[in-house]
Order: C-alpha cells, then sequence, then structure tokens
C-alpha cells in the first residue's frame, strides 16, 4: 500500500500540473483565436 502512495505523489502531481497549464493555454489560445475573428469582420 504504502508503494502505491508514493507511486501517486510521484507521477500524480505532474499530471495535475499538466492538466492545470493546459487548462491555462487552453483560455489563451481561445482569446486568441476571438481576438483574430473579431478583426477579420
Amino acid at each position: 500500500m504504502e508503494q502505491w502512495l508514493v507511486f501517486i505523489q510521484e507521477i500524480g502531481f505532474p499530471i495535475v500540473v499538466s492538466f492545470y497549464l493546459m487548462h491555462r493555454v487552453e483560455s489563451k489560445l481561445e482569446s486568441i483565436h476571438n481576438a483574430l475573428l473579431s478583426l477579420k469582420s
């Protein structure tokens, strides 16, 4: 059981950080996309 906790601590944290950063980048890309669409009109 302790091995699983160590595994989750070592692997889980980078996964959570990666998903957080992908979410931030997605919102920034959406803002850029909307800005480009407004310039096109």
